[in-house]
């Protein structure tokens, strides 16, 4: 029988070899740390991503989950109740208001600085026709405005009350997603831009109205733009001693609404919605010739219609007093404009035709996004928040997995029920004012002025929009 033998320094060789592959691969390990895993991931933050996450650590069914919020922006600096008011507010109904209270964010704001409106008077250019908006006897308020970075600011105070079990990243933006049902794994996995990766349970998107996670999740989605721009600034308004700035006011414009929104006893919030080329022409006017601009939009005699001006006539005769209680009244002259507050954005309508799938959910804009005529955007988006962590806090009691879209699809009932008759009444109004026709300027006086004068229909208008 023959010996097959290997050489003494051959074995040493071999030896070797093994041991540095061992030493490689441990090393590569090291340097290559395991996906970590969270039990929710929220992709965006602004207004609803933040309070979400907020009203997640609020919960006791789910304030013990592990939730990571990816913020694309840089650090949020806080908000200072000393410096001048920033030029995005938002005027919150109380439904949201209520959401503030049950997460504890409401002492964080009123501490800080809001403005209640106590009524409101919506107006046509082109005829008589006005409505009040305001509760009996002022028991209640008809809405607050609230700047943004506030609403922002208060969140967050409540989501580092929730460390160590929430964390922000900064600067972070997704750049795909793999969904359970479509790659074949149990998790939601999320890769962001830097290369970082996650895994979840449940993906929530709050990335707005290009939102990506939506993108990944291929609903489909009806979108369109209006060919209109909403300028914001921030006015000076003439307002004598002692008198109270809580009115806001909103008149229908030819072009599209203008409205004034309260901020302080002597400054307002403007959203004037208008055309494309009339926004760029404000937008880089002196400040003198913009508020001469701004006070002749609420001043300003448009072409009336004569057959809507005898329609409305008889109409509130028809009434009695009930048609005339309530006069016209004009909003305080503008005085000035404070400097760099002045901004345009587009206008669009979108929505979702899914708002959740397997491993993923949809909140705010990225969901649907509507015109601010009637200021119900952000409002929508904070209803959002309130149904999904109802509907999340109800499957983790009954033992569902965070991203069962079986479980999910009740939030998606419960906000669609709420949200499309809103969106399809704001894109309704946008329509009608929208156009000159004399069948249509008539048709809208008449609705207008009859909300006016029916309590009933006022009540339940009001209910609805303003929660």
């Amino acid at each position: 029988m023959l010996l097959m033998l290997r050489p003494k320094g051959a074995s040493v060789a071999a030896s070797q070899v093994r041991s540095l592959v061992k030493r490689l691969l441990a090393t590569e390990t090291a340097s290559t740390p395991a996906e970590e895993h969270y039990d929710i991931i929220i992709g965006g933050g602004g207004m609803v991503g933040t309070t979400l996450a907020a009203a997640l650590s609020k919960n006791r069914t789910l304030a013990d989950k592990k939730v990571l919020l990816l913020e694309a922006a840089p650090e949020f600096k806080g908000f200072s109740a000393s410096a001048p008011f920033h030029n995005r507010v938002s005027a919150i109904s109380q439904s949201s208001i209520e959401l503030f209270k049950a997460i504890d964010c409401w002492t964080h704001i009123e501490k800080a600085r809001c403005k209640p409106v106590k009524q409101m008077q919506v107006w046509d250019a082109n005829s008589d026709a006005l409505i009040h908006f305001q509760h009996d006897n002022f028991a209640s308020d008809v809405a607050c405005i609230i700047e943004n970075n506030l609403i922002i600011d208060a969140a967050y105070a409540r989501i580092r009350d929730a460390a160590p079990n929430y964390k922000v990243l900064n600067k972070a933006r997704i750049q795909c997603v793999s969904l359970p049902g479509k790659s074949g794994e149990h998790n939601t996995r999320v890769q962001l831009q830097d290369g970082r990766s996650f895994s979840c349970d449940l993906l929530i998107g709050a990335d707005g109205a290009n939102s990506v996670v939506r993108k990944q999740m291929g609903v489909d989605v009806l979108a369109f733009n209006y060919d209109r721009m909403s300028l914001v600034a921030n006015v000076d308004l003439n307002i004598e001693e002692g008198c109270d700035n809580s009115v806001a006011w909103q008149r229908f414009l030819p072009s599209g609404p203008v409205a004034l929104l309260p901020l302080s006893d002597k400054q307002s919030s403007l959203v004037w919605s208008t055309t494309v080329p009339h926004a760029r022409q404000l937008l880089a006017m002196q400040p003198s010739e913009f508020v001469d601009a701004l006070n002749e939009a609420f001043c300003r005699q448009y072409p009336r219609l004569e057959v809507a001006d005898k329609a409305l006539q008889a109409l509130n005769a028809f009434f009695g007093h009930q048609g005339s209680q309530h006069q016209r009244q004009y909003p305080p002259r503008v005085c000035g404009v404070q400097e760099r507050t002045r901004a345009t954005f587009p206008l669009g309508f979108l929505h979702a035709s899914s708002y959740v799938c397997n491993g993923a959910a949809l909140v705010g804009d990225a969901a649907h996004r509507i015109h601010p005529l009637a200021g119900q955007g952000v409002n929508l988006g904070f209803g959002d928040v309130r149904e999904l962590v109802d509907t999340l806090a109800a499957g983790a009691y009954a033992g569902f997995k965070l991203g069962d879209s079986q479980h999910l699809i009740k939030y998606e009932r419960k906000s669609l029920a709420r949200n499309v008759p809103i969106m399809i009444g704001v894109h309704g109004l946008h329509s009608l004012y929208s156009t000159q026709l004399s069948p249509v300027v008539l048709l809208r006086s008449l609705g207008l002025q009859l909300t006016e004068n029916l309590p009933p229909i006022k009540k339940l208008f009001m209910k609805s929009a303003m929660g």
